[in-house]
C-alpha cells in the first residue's frame, strides 16, 4: 500500500502540469527530467511554477534582477515570468510616455523603477551576445531600456536603434535637402530623438551620451541642422520646426532656450568627444541655419548659453582678428540685455575680459573705438526704415530702436562706473 501511495503521490505534479499552461509544463518536465538544471534551482526546485512566480511578485526589481544571477536557470524561468502577463502588468507600465508627471514624486519612482528594469534585463540576459540581448529586450518592450549597462554596450544599442528604425537613413534625408522640405520627417525625428533617447534623463551625462550618439556620425553642418531639427523653435499648431525664426526678426527666449541648454550639455559634462573648439564651431554652424540669423538672436543664444560659452565664442573671433564683427555682437549683447532687464553691467565686464584677449594696447584701443562706432552704426540701420516711413504694423522697428538708444544710454553709464571706481582705487 506504502508502495502505492508513492507512486500515486509523484503523478500529482505531472498531473497539473497537464492541465496549466505550457510554461507550467516546461517547469515541471524540467524538474523531473534533467537533474542537472534541478540542481541550479536550488530551494525553489520544490515548487511548482506558479508558486515561484507569486513569490517573484513579492520581490523588489532590484531583488529579482540579483536573483537571476543565482544560475542560467533560474534566469530563464525569470525571463518567462517577464513574459507572461501577470509579470508585463507589474513589469512594464504601459503609459509610461503618457503621464504628466513632471517635478513629482512619482515621476522619480517611475524612473527609478525603469533603472532597476534595464539592469534586471542586463543580469537576466547576461550569457547573451549584447544583439541577441537587444532583440530580446525590443521584443518585450517596443523600445530599449539600459540602465546600469557600460558604455560600449549603449554604442551597440544606438546602433541597433538606428538600424531597427532607419533612423540614420531619415536623418539624411531632412539634412541633405532644403530646411522644411520633408517637415512631418523632421518632427518624426525631434519626437524620437526626444522622447524615447534624450529627455527621460535625470544625469546629464547620460543625456550628453545620446546626444553625441545622434550628432558626432556627421558633419560639423549637418550636426548644426540636426540639432535645429531636435531642440529649435517649433509651431504650437502642428509641432513643425519653424525655419525661419532665426531669419526674419527678433526671437524671444524660449525660441532659443532648447538650443541654448543642448549646447551647454555638450560644453559642461566633460564629454570627451566634444573639445571646446568643437562646441563653439558648432554654435557658429548653427547660426547660419537656415540662413544667417539675425545678430541679435546670436546674441541672445550666447547669453542664454552662459558665460564659459559666450566668452570663448567671443575670444575666438578676436583671435580671428574679428575686432568688427565683435564689437557689432557687444551691442546685441547689450540690446538683449536691456530688453530683458539683465544687468548691463554684465556686458560691459563681458567686453572688458574680451579686451584682455587682446595683446597689444594699440588692438584694444582699436577695438573699443570699433564697439563705440558700431552702436553709431547699428543706430542708424535702425532709423533708417523709420525716417523712409517703412513702419510695421506693431511698430517693432521703432521699439527696437527705443531699446537701442536705452541699452546704449546704460551700458556707458556702467562704463563711467567701471572707469570711475578704477580712478578712485
Amino acid at each position: 500500500m506504502a508502495s502505492k501511495v508513492n507512486t500515486s503521490y509523484t503523478l500529482i505534479p505531472n498531473q497539473k502540469c497537464k492541465r496549466t499552461n505550457h510554461q507550467s509544463s516546461y517547469f515541471c518536465n524540467t524538474l523531473d527530467l534533467d537533474p542537472q538544471l534541478l540542481s541550479t534551482l536550488g530551494n525553489f526546485k520544490v515548487l511548482p511554477l506558479e508558486i515561484f512566480h507569486i513569490i517573484l511578485r513579492y520581490l523588489s526589481v532590484k531583488d529579482i534582477g540579483m536573483l537571476s544571477m543565482v544560475s542560467k536557470t533560474v534566469s530563464q524561468h525569470i525571463i518567462n515570468y517577464i513574459s507572461t502577463s501577470s509579470g508585463s502588468r507589474r513589469l512594464l507600465i504601459q503609459n509610461f510616455h503618457d503621464l504628466d508627471l513632471s517635478g513629482t514624486k512619482e515621476e522619480s519612482r517611475l524612473l527609478e523603477h525603469y533603472r532597476a528594469l534595464g539592469l534586471l534585463f542586463k543580469r537576466c540576459t547576461l550569457l547573451l551576445p549584447t544583439k541577441d540581448r537587444l532583440k530580446y529586450i525590443h521584443k518585450i518592450l517596443s523600445e530599449t531600456l539600459t540602465a546600469g549597462w557600460d558604455e560600449l554596450e549603449c554604442h551597440r544599442v544606438y546602433n541597433f536603434l538606428c538600424e531597427l528604425t532607419n533612423l540614420s537613413r531619415k536623418m539624411q534625408t531632412v539634412v541633405c535637402n532644403k530646411p522644411g522640405s520633408a517637415r512631418k520627417l523632421e518632427l518624426r525625428i525631434r519626437l524620437f530623438c526626444r522622447n524615447v533617447l534624450l529627455d527621460h534623463w535625470t544625469q546629464r551625462s547620460d543625456s550628453a551620451f545620446w546626444l553625441t550618439r545622434i550628432l558626432k556620425p556627421w558633419p560639423m553642418v549637418n550636426q548644426a541642422r540636426l540639432l535645429y531639427i531636435i531642440f529649435g523653435p517649433t509651431s504650437p499648431q502642428d509641432g513643425q520646426v519653424i525655419w525661419q525664426e532665426m531669419v526674419e526678426g527678433p526671437t524671444d527666449e524660449s525660441s532659443l532656450k532648447g538650443l541654448a541648454n543642448a549646447i551647454k550639455l555638450l560644453y559642461d559634462t566633460g564629454t570627451k568627444e566634444w573639445t571646446a573648439d568643437d562646441v563653439i564651431s558648432l554654435v557658429d554652424e548653427l547660426s547660419v541655419v537656415p540662413r544667417e540669423w539675425l545678430l541679435e538672436n546670436n546674441a541672445r543664444l550666447l547669453i542664454l548659453s552662459g558665460n564659459n560659452i559666450c566668452f570663448t565664442f567671443m575670444a575666438s573671433k578676436a583671435g580671428e582678428g574679428g575686432a568688427i564683427e565683435l564689437a557689432r555682437l557687444i551691442v546685441f549683447l547689450a540690446l538683449v540685455c536691456e530688453k530683458e532687464l539683465y544687468c548691463m553691467d554684465w556686458t560691459v565686464r563681458m567686453m572688458q575680459k574680451v579686451c584682455k584677449v587682446f595683446s597689444a594696447a594699440a588692438e584694444r584701443k582699436s577695438f573699443l573705438q570699433s564697439v563705440a562706432n558700431a552702436f553709431a552704426c547699428v543706430t542708424m540701420e535702425m532709423l533708417q526704415p523709420i525716417m523712409s516711413g517703412e513702419r510695421d504694423d506693431d511698430d517693432r522697428g521703432f521699439l527696437n530702436l527705443f531699446h537701442l538708444l536705452h541699452a546704449q544710454a546704460n551700458f556707458h553709464k556702467e562704463v563711467l562706473y567701471l572707469t570711475m571706481n578704477a580712478s578712485s582705487s
